[in-house]
């Protein structure tokens, strides 16, 4: 029987603090969201004057990053070349801050992150990323 590496909470809960940190350092107010391998929510951490409307968006991202394998940021970067195939493919959000988490090779999870410009969610999800390659 084959065996995989899973995110556990723990797991979530270490990268959402690396990302709070860099969200601090910078005075952003984010919401960071932690998805499993199948793209349901782990963790879910919104700062208390966090606009409620980037609660979705980041869920959005980090489940179109599980579900595609690559960071949002791709496809962002496709649209602004003009492939607007992108916009048309489901769950897709052409936006930076969302990355997938993996181990080794393998896709455990999702990061997603919304509340300020599309380059500085990425940032923020960079240092999350950080914290699960750490181990």
């Amino acid at each position: 029987m084959a065996e995989k590496s899973i995110l556990t909470l723990e797991d979530a809960k270490r990268i959402a603090a690396a990302a709070q940190a860099e969200a601090l350092r910078n005075d952003w107010r984010v919401v960071i969201a932690i998805v499993d391998d199948g793209g349901h929510l782990m963790y879910l951490q919104r700062s208390h004057d966090t606009q409620f409307g980037s609660v979705e968006t980041a869920i959005r991202k980090a489940h179109a990053a599980v579900a595609f394998q690559r960071p949002t940021k791709v496809s962002e970067d496709a649209v602004l070349s003009g492939r607007l195939i992108h916009l048309s493919l489901p769950g897709v959000i052409p936006a930076e801050g969302g990355v997938p988490l993996q181990i080794g090779s393998v896709v455990v999870g999702g990061l997603g992150i919304s509340g300020v410009r599309s380059s500085q969610d990425g940032q923020i999800a960079a240092a999350g990323l950080a914290a699960l390659t750490l181990d």
